[in-house]
């Protein structure tokens, strides 16, 4: 089988990467509408077997060629494009998978569920971190407890020397980083999908020196479709974002104030939007490089046997410095890359589409992420 990695990005190095050193793909391809992108791209991942080939996702024709000649095709794209190329993947009988990161989108991939069946493919999206990696140890929950009292999802990447004032490092979009803090967030409550206003809810979290007292507040995206899916499983479910204190209150001034919004607004005689200079400005006055961390925490209480009990599950995962691959790169590309190698194994042999929790085993998807050094610690107490 071969595949092709759309996005010569930080999410799209690191699958690249993931793929040439663990994966038994005959052919590798990443692909970029940016022809400097791509360059960028191939210093990082020299001595790699990859090709690099520039192609326009805007343009279906070449999309569609592209796709003729792949078995599987990852996106690692703004996921707004994920739609229109899960329906290419139908029409060209590719197996297609992406980050997410966006509920309405993901759910019209769902609804191609019947086409991608009959055309004998795979179709997974939601395969990053949260969501991702989380909906797996969701699904791993459920699994091994006979009812489920609770599932706490917390989630955050992050600096591991902190600046001021916001103590934040920009590691995936800025836009995306927006659009979870003012995007409402979803919560299972007892049967009830409701919405939440993001950026509340602030509470304290514990891991080891030096993240010994974080905040995580409610965001949207980062439980996706897992409300859906368990809606009769367990009776709450929420994610929330971590980060160091203080920065929920700081950030959340600049969005009260309206620097989130995507309308036209007029200033003496410009027109601007407000979020592009809200990107504009994160982007030259936070650091984008640096060393990094991923933390995660998930909690969950329930019944097994009779008897309560509670799991625990624990990620720390640093910078890797020796390939200059972020914790956010390898927590959230290793964790798609792995996916597409299920289906290459035949580990995932379901045709369809389906999210993570739906379709990904846990076990093994655990033990394939240990492999490359990103260890989850799970505990029962």
């Amino acid at each position: 089988m071969n595949i092709v990695v759309l996005g010569s990005g930080m999410m799209g190095q690191a699958i690249a990467f993931d793929l040439c050193n663990y994966s038994c793909f005959d052919d590798i391809t990443i692909v970029d509408q940016d022809e400097q992108a791509l360059l960028s791209a191939k210093k990082i991942l020299e001595g790699e077997k990859i090709n690099f080939l520039v192609i326009n996702v805007e343009k279906a024709d070449d999309v569609r060629n592209l796709f003729e000649n792949y078995d599987v095709a990852i996106s690692a794209i703004p996921y707004r494009f994920n739609y229109e190329l899960a329906k290419m993947a139908v029409e060209t009988k590719t197996h297609f998978l992406d980050l997410g990161g966006n509920n309405s989108i993901v759910e019209k991939e769902r609804n191609l569920f019947e086409q991608a069946r009959k055309q004998d493919i795979t179709i997974i999206p939601d395969c990053g971190l949260a969501p991702g990696l989380v909906s797996t140890i969701t699904r791993d929950i459920v699994e091994r407890m006979d009812s489920v009292d609770y599932v706490k999802l917390r989630v955050g990447g992050l600096p591991v020397d902190p600046k001021p004032p916001l103590d934040y490092q920009i590691v995936f979009s800025p836009n995306g980083l927006i659009n979870e803090y003012t995007e409402d967030a979803m919560v299972l409550d007892h049967g009830q999908i409701v919405e939440k206003k993001s950026m509340t809810d602030i509470e304290t979290i514990q891991f080891s020196e030096p993240f010994k007292e974080m905040e995580a507040f409610l965001t949207s995206g980062g439980c996706s479709t897992l409300p859906y899916t368990y809606k009769d499983k367990i009776d709450y479910l929420d994610y929330k974002t971590i980060r160091y204190p203080g920065h929920c209150e700081k950030f959340k001034i600049l969005l009260d104030i309206g620097l989130g919004g995507e309308k036209v607004i007029r200033v003496g005689e410009q027109e601007i939007v407000p979020r592009k200079i809200l990107i504009d400005l994160l982007m030259k006055n936070m650091p984008t490089a640096g060393r990094d961390v991923v933390l995660l925490k998930v909690l969950s209480e329930g019944l097994k046997d009779g008897k309560k009990i509670r799991l625990e599950y624990t990620l720390i995962d640093y910078y890797d410095e020796k390939n200059g691959i972020t914790a956010m790169m390898r927590t959230t590309g290793y964790s798609i890359s792995i996916i597409a190698q299920m289906i290459e194994d035949g580990t995932i042999n379901q045709k369809g589409v389906f999210c993570p929790e739906e379709i990904v085993p846990p076990d093994p998807f655990f033990e394939e992420l240990e492999k490359r050094g990103i260890q989850i610690k799970r505990e029962m107490k």
